[in-house]
């Protein structure tokens, strides 16, 4: 394992250049140093994440060859037919694999760049428990949120529900109505694309991971006790 430097100079213009010719002959024209710059150095990170993961008990892991997301787009049901994402990312998770719940996802691209810890659209079992125990134990739902919120982070609303699901109508406080509204449970970190080239970005993720931790740990304790 090549311990984390810091990606590549060239990764974000890489990234541009790719999105302003969308062709595959440009990409494989510059495939070295999509390599060199931003595929390598993200299996580094992911790597010496999963090491440091394993050192504070975190639970998650994952390594270079199943946890990076392909730059090629999935085109066959898209009106969108251009080939290539604007952006590489990659999941690390508890299985290592990408798909469990409970994550750390970053996401490297020409618009933004950051890191997630989430439980991103759960199954239709494991969504209905987690709005159940913030209905039913609301204590813990609100004392975590309020751990989050020491550690500066914030639920993520995105994509939340107009109204109510069926079954939690009769829900009156708001804060625990806006919560089962979600249909993810998530907190973000946005991190400074120049920041992206130095060594102390596996440093500043594993600060976002155990102030995330509390997210996690929620999660997992739902999950153990309905499935596992």
């Amino acid at each position: 394992m090549a311990a984390f430097t810091g990606f590549g100079e060239k990764a974000i213009p890489f990234l541009k250049a790719l999105d302003f010719h969308q062709s595959r002959e440009w990409f494989l024209e510059n495939r070295d140093l999509f390599e060199s710059d931003l595929r390598e150095p993200f299996g580094d990170l992911v790597e010496t994440l999963t090491e440091r993961f394993a050192a504070i008990g975190l639970g998650l892991k994952g390594d270079r060859k199943r946890s990076l997301f392909r730059i090629n787009r999935d085109v066959r049901f898209s009106k969108d037919k251009r080939p290539y994402n604007q952006h590489l990312s990659a999941i690390l998770s508890p299985d290592g694999s990408k798909m469990e719940q409970g994550v750390l996802f970053v996401y490297v691209g020409i618009d933004r760049c950051f890191a997630a810890i989430a439980w991103w659209q759960p199954d239709a079992a494991l969504l209905l428990a987690m709005r159940k125990a913030i209905s039913t134990r609301p204590d813990e739902f609100r004392a975590m949120v309020a751990v989050l919120r020491e550690n500066r982070l914030e639920l993520d609303p995105q994509g939340c529900l107009k109204r109510l699901p069926r079954g939690f109508e009769k829900v009156s406080e708001p804060d625990l109505g806006a919560a089962i509204r979600n249909r993810h449970f998530a907190v973000r970190h946005d991190l400074d694309p120049e920041q992206v080239q130095r060594p102390a970005l596996a440093d500043e993720l594993v600060d976002f991971a155990l102030r995330a931790r509390p997210l996690l740990d929620w999660g997992r304790a739902i999950e153990g006790d309905h499935f596992r």
